[in-house]
């Protein structure tokens, strides 16, 4: 009976295990109730049944004693597993309860509605140098973690061949163009060949990657993604012309190519020549028609392998430290990317607050520079109208100095101001200097004999411009453009935290030519267009590409 009981409780009745001795025990058979409660016995024959009937009592009750304590011994060891499994499962929920959370809750998360941005909200008061903790603790960067399911190490076999590929433009652009180099040299698996930056026929420089970046510390970092060499091969006969050869030259790329264009266009003519060079290299690289892992490759480059030589990033560091200790207390700064240069506001093809003479001059520009689209000057003005009315203008200095004061920085703000030359000069920065009378350069910053080892090379002054706006408490673009979108990018990369504001500039044309808008409610409008327009979390595609925003495929959920 007790093994029977046993193989019950074991079974799942542990409850009516534990119940049937204790009825055993309180309530004896129906025939030993019967002789207890008939009257005493009258012969020896009796006694003897009698004392037959209490044996049997003694015995059931002595084993209903034994199988309760059996059973009971079961239960009690069921109890303590239980409890010890309980404990267990305590330890372990506790452990992984935070990182469980953490994918099971919705990440901060901001989506677009045509120009609006909506955004969860917050309990946070607003403060005007940093976004609220709540909207940061999300997402943090993963650039650097390697998919080798997706992206396995180097295959051991000799690549494909050599590529090499002009890096062209300004600093920010060629920034780029060197982030889609590695990720086509990895998607055809061949051998990099240190880009060859350019000269450009704006900024007239000479610079070579050596000049601004430390090549050792790219080759290193990126040795399990790409083969990289710093020079063409020595056993290429004509390695003189490279760069200039048509019969070594890939032209004609697409716009935002996709990885298959390279594998059945490029990859073939690289077996067959060895080396080949790719020109132009600006855009030629798509985002949403490459896979997931080469955009975490181009993360890769931009933030942890292109790293600017120490004496640049020193400086940088010195003037960021200046300008947070100008007032002799340390005070947070503004960085201000203001792009209203001559070829900017040319490019535009806006109009501008000016004199007749100043329009004459720009028209007389324009037609120049892009006889095409300038054709005989008639169409300007209402192609201008429609471009400010889709927020595609520069925004003049004076429009910018209206917008920060509605935000409500005060005019004792400290703005360091990253820009070429002001096209207008002082006469265009007179509304903004008025009302911030804090602004200053690099040049201002810095001493002659500081800057004069980097005049050698425009590209490390932009650099320099590059860094203190990084590492700046707000940062404030008034146009588009490469600067703009890298320091964005990489602000939001560092964690969101940091403040870089993106006017609204198709809702600001309508508010700044309304008339009839008074102060109170043009910066109740102010606060409504940007709240969240500061660097928050927002889905990469459809809005961005990963250089302006690369939370989609460079950040993963915190585990905090």
């Amino acid at each position: 009976m007790a093994e029977l009981r046993h193989s019950s409780a074991a079974g799942g009745g542990g409850g009516a295990a534990v119940a049937r001795p204790s009825a055993a025990r309180h309530h004896p058979d129906a025939a030993a109730i019967s002789t207890l409660l008939s009257p005493p016995p009258s012969s020896s024959k009796d006694l003897d049944h009698v004392d037959h009937v209490e044996q049997q009592q003694q015995q059931q009750h002595h084993g209903s004693r034994r199988e309760w304590r059996f059973t009971s011994g079961s239960a009690g060891s069921m109890v303590a597993g239980a409890f010890l499994a309980l404990l267990l499962l305590l330890a372990v929920t506790l452990t992984l309860a935070p990182s469980i959370w953490s994918h099971l809750r919705p990440g901060y998360l901001c989506k677009k509605e045509g120009f609006i941005l909506r955004c969860p909200p917050v309990i946070e008061p607003p403060s005007l140098w940093e976004n609220p903790h709540s909207t940061t603790t999300s997402w943090e960067p993963c650039a650097e973690q390697r998919s080798y399911y997706h992206n396995p190490p180097l295959p051991e076999e000799e690549p494909n061949g050599y590529l090499g590929i002009h890096a062209e433009g300004g600093l920010n652009q060629q920034r780029i163009a060197i982030c889609n180099a590695v990720a086509v040299a990895r998607i055809m698996n061949v051998t990099l060949i240190i880009p060859l930056m350019k000269q450009d026929q704006i900024w007239k420089d000479q610079t070579r990657f050596e000049d601004v970046f430390d090549v050792d510390h790219f080759i290193n970092y990126l040795k399990d993604d790409v083969r990289i060499v710093k020079d063409i091969p020595s056993w290429l006969p004509d390695r003189g012309d490279l760069y200039t050869s048509l019969r070594r030259t890939v032209k004609n790329i697409p716009k935002y190519a996709s990885a298959e264009w390279y594998l059945d266009n490029v990859l073939p003519r690289i077996k067959e020549k060895r080396v080949m060079a790719l020109k132009p290299f600006v855009d030629r690289l798509g985002y949403d028609n490459v896979p997931a892992e080469i955009n975490r490759l181009r993360c890769r480059v931009n933030y942890h392998a292109l790293k600017f030589l120490p004496h640049i990033e020193e400086m940088a560091e010195t003037l960021a430290s200046r300008m947070r200790n100008r007032t002799g207390t340390l005070q947070p700064y503004m960085a201000l990317h203001l792009r209203f240069e001559k070829g900017m506001v040319g490019l535009s093809f806006c109009d501008f607050v000016g004199n007749r003479r100043e329009k004459a001059m720009m028209a007389a520009y324009r037609k120049k520079e892009w006889p095409r689209r300038f054709k005989n000057g008639s169409h300007v003005w209402h192609q201008a109208l429609q471009k400010r009315k889709e927020g595609r203008c520069p925004l003049e200095p004076g429009e910018v100095a209206v917008i920060l004061m509605a935000m409500g920085y005060p005019k004792e703000t400290q703005v360091y101001v990253a820009s070429g030359q002001v096209y207008g000069g002082e006469n265009r920065m007179a509304a903004l200097r008025n009302m911030f009378p804090n602004l200053v350069r690099k040049e201002e910053l810095a001493t002659e004999e500081e800057l004069k080892p980097l005049r050698k090379h425009v590209t490390s002054l932009a650099a320099i411009d590059f860094l203190v706006c990084l590492k700046s408490d707000v940062f404030v673009m008034t146009h588009g453009g490469n600067f703009a979108k890298l320091v964005m990018g990489t602000r939001r990369y560092m964690g969101h935290h940091l403040k870089s504001i993106k006017p609204n500039k198709a809702l600001m044309a309508k508010v700044l030519g309304d008339p009839y808008l008074g102060w109170p409610a043009f910066v109740d409008e102010v606060a409504t267009m940007h709240e969240g327009r500061t660097g928050l979390p927002e889905p990469t595609f459809p809005g961005y590409d990963i250089y302006e925003n690369p939370l989609s495929h460079c950040m993963c959920r915190s585990k905090s």
